[in-house]
């Protein structure tokens, strides 16, 4: 059963890493529809993502950590 409402900690994760996935995009250069070409998915999915306005699902986190080229680790480390 959800959590209604979900605790507040899950959304500041959240946001954290949208702002991995933003940083690293940008770091090499890729705007949301060169990444979402990479992972199979529309540039509003990525911003969205970005934004933490949607989960994202395990599956679209691997496919993430590759074409970012880093450790699925790296996107999901606790803290800044």
């Amino acid at each position: 059963m959800p959590l209604d409402p979900m605790p507040d900690w899950v959304h500041t994760r959240r946001r954290q890493i949208g702002d991995r996935i933003r940083t690293r995009r940008r770091a090499l250069g890729l705007s949301q529809a060169d990444l979402g070409e990479r992972v199979g998915r529309d540039h509003k999915t990525i911003h969205r993502w970005e934004a933490a306005a949607t989960n994202i699902s395990l599956t679209d986190l691997l496919l993430l950590a590759h074409a970012l080229q880093v450790p699925l680790a790296v996107l999901l480390a606790d803290g800044e």
